[in-house]
């Protein structure tokens, strides 16, 4: 499943992410990339174990942690710590597949699920579109500010060349209590279809009890805590 996400709405909240991130140092991208990314990546990268950088990291984290249909889509466990991404003219970002495990040790994380949140307006850049291929499907994304997009961590993916300008974004990973990706796609269908059918029926009528426990069923025998 792929699904783009309005994530953050706020102008004032953006434009306080954009401050923390003018005080953020960069580095070549190619530092935090696996063997094989290492050959395509060409981008800078946040320095995020500073001050600056650990309280955008916290502070994105909660907003996109809390998001209702973040929550719905992902089912989250745990999230990765978060990479901000810098891409300017001439630089891109090859196809390849994210690390199936990141971190070590406690903090190891499964990447069920990549996301990218876009923070530079797209008439700011040209090019520098997300693209993503599936099977028998190849979807490109070039989100507002803003507005998040979700995939399966196991897809190809890339970042078109930056012709013009400059595209900022923040990156990371995801680790489901709903490992299998087609159940967590009936589970989302299942809470959009509560969600509208709760305009129509009461909380304690038959309908809305049936599907309570359909759901809830499903998480006790598909989640793994």
């Amino acid at each position: 499943m792929i699904l783009v996400i309005d994530a953050i709405t706020d102008p004032a909240d953006l434009a306080a992410i954009d401050e923390r991130i003018a005080l953020l140092h960069w580095r070549d991208g190619r530092e935090t990339a696996g063997a094989v990314a290492r050959e395509v990546k060409r981008n800078e990268q946040a320095v995020m174990d500073g001050t600056p950088g650990r309280a955008l990291q916290d502070e994105v984290t909660a907003r996109l942690a809390a998001h209702p249909v973040i929550r719905a889509a992902a089912w989250p466990r745990r999230f990765s710590p978060l990479l901000i991404s810098k891409t300017g003219a001439g630089d891109h970002y090859g196809r390849h597949v994210d690390n199936p495990l990141m971190g070590q040790g406690p903090a190891r994380v499964r990447t069920d699920i990549s996301f990218t949140l876009f923070l530079t307006p797209p008439g700011d850049y040209e090019g520098g579109e997300l693209v993503i291929h599936t099977a028998g499907l190849t979807q490109e994304v070039k989100g507002e500010e803003g507005h998040l997009v979700l995939y399966p961590s196991g897809a190809i993916h890339e970042v078109r060349p930056v012709t013009r300008g400059t595209r900022i974004v923040c990156v990371g990973w995801i680790e489901s209590l709903i490992p299998d990706p087609a159940r967590r796609e009936t589970l989302f269908d299942l809470e959009n279809l509560r969600a509208s059918l709760r305009q129509q029926y009461a909380s304690q009528s038959a309908e809305m009890l049936t599907l309570d426990k359909t759901i809830g069923n499903l998480l006790r025998m598909w989640a793994r805590p």
